[in-house]
C-alpha cells in the first residue's frame, strides 16, 4: 500500500467519525464556558476597583481647588492678613512669611485643610507672635499682598477690626518710633476659663510657665533686646499670677482689673483692652491647662 491510499483512507475516516454530542464533548471544553461568566464578573470588579482608585485620586488632586471659599479649620493668621476669603484667594503658600519669624511662630497648613493647604496660620498656645522682629517682618515678606500694613481701598476693614491708634511695642517703648505699622487685629484675647484662672483665685505662680518639655520662645528685654528666649529657660516667682499682663509685648493691651468682692476682700481679673492685636503670647504664657486665656481669631473688638 503507498502512501497516497493510506493518506485518503485516514481522511474517510475522520469524516465518518460521529460528532460527538454535547455531553460527550471533553469536559476541558465544558469548563472553558462555564468560565466565562467567571471572566466577566472579574473585569466588572476590577473596573469598580479603577474606577474608585481614579475618583480617589482626583478628589485628592482637587481638594486644592474645591473649598475655594474658606479653609476647614479656623485658624489665626499672621499679621496683617486680608479677611479669610481675601486671604486664601490671595496667598501663593510661598512660605516667605514662615522663613523671617524670629520665633517660628508661622506655620504652613496640612493637606486637610483642603484649599488651605499650605497657607500660613499661627497656633498661639504652642508658639505666639511676639513681634521679636520689631516690623512685622511677615509682611513684609509676602510678594502677593495677602499680609499688609493697609488694605487697598477696594478691602475695607471690618467693623471693630481696626486698631484706634498704631500699637506700641513695649520693647521699642524708648526708642524714637516705638509703634507697629499694623493698623488692624488678628484677633481678640478672651477670658474663656475663668474658673480656671490663677489671677481670679487670687494664687500666684513659681516656676517655669509651661514646664521643663515646653519649646515655645519670648523676648525678654531684660535678658536679650533682640534675641528671644526659650519660655523654660526663664522661670517665674509671683505672689499673684500676672503673667498674661506683663509678658504682652503691646502697651496698653491687658490690664490685671482689681475689684472688691462683697467680704471686702480683693478680687482680681485679666482685663482685655481695645489696643489688643490678637497676637497670642497670653494663651501661650498661661501656665494653666486649659490656657485660661485665648485668642478669638479674626474677631472685631466689642467694649
Amino acid at each position: 500500500m503507498n502512501d497516497q491510499e493510506t493518506s485518503e483512507q485516514k481522511t474517510d475516516a475522520a469524516a465518518a467519525a460521529p460528532t460527538p454530542s454535547a455531553e460527550n464533548r471533553p469536559a476541558a471544553a465544558a469548563s472553558g464556558r462555564a468560565k466565562a461568566p467567571v471572566r466577566k464578573q472579574a473585569n466588572r470588579r476590577k473596573f469598580i476597583r479603577s474606577s474608585f482608585l481614579i475618583g480617589g485620586v482626583l478628589g485628592l488632586a482637587m481638594l486644592g481647588y474645591l473649598p475655594v471659599a474658606s479653609a476647614r479649620k479656623q485658624r489665626l493668621r499672621p499679621p496683617g492678613a486680608l479677611e479669610e476669603r481675601d486671604f486664601l484667594s490671595s496667598c501663593i503658600k510661598c512660605g516667605q512669611c514662615v522663613q523671617v519669624c524670629p520665633v517660628a511662630a508661622i506655620k504652613l497648613d496640612d493637606i486637610d485643610q483642603g484649599f488651605g493647604v499650605g497657607v500660613p496660620y499661627i497656633d498661639a498656645r504652642e508658639q505666639a507672635c511676639d513681634f521679636s522682629c520689631d516690623a512685622v517682618q511677615c509682611i513684609l515678606a509676602c510678594p502677593t499682598g495677602s499680609l499688609t500694613y493697609t488694605k487697598p481701598p477696594s478691602l475695607e476693614a471690618r467693623a471693630g477690626m481696626a486698631l484706634a491708634h498704631a500699637p506700641v511695642l513695649k520693647a521699642k517703648e524708648d526708642d524714637p518710633e516705638p509703634t507697629l505699622n499694623l493698623s488692624e487685629r488678628i484677633g481678640v484675647a478672651r477670658l474663656a476659663h475663668p474658673e480656671s484662672c490663677l489671677a481670679v483665685q487670687g494664687k500666684g505662680f513659681s516656676g517655669q510657665a509651661r514646664g521643663a518639655e515646653f519649646g515655645g520662645h519670648l523676648r525678654y528685654v531684660a535678658v536679650d533686646r533682640w534675641q528671644p528666649v526659650p519660655v523654660r529657660d526663664h522661670p517665674y516667682e509671683r505672689d499673684l499670677c500676672d503673667l498674661c499682663v506683663t509678658e504682652c509685648p503691646i502697651k496698653d493691651a491687658i490690664r490685671m482689673q482689681e475689684s472688691i468682692a462683697a467680704d471686702g476682700s480683693k478680687q482680681y481679673r485679666p482685663e482685655v483692652l481695645e489696643q489688643c492685636v490678637g497676637c497670642g503670647v497670653c494663651e501661650m504664657i498661661c501656665p494653666v491647662e486649659p490656657a485660661a486665656i485665648v485668642v478669638d481669631q479674626r474677631q472685631p473688638w466689642s467694649a
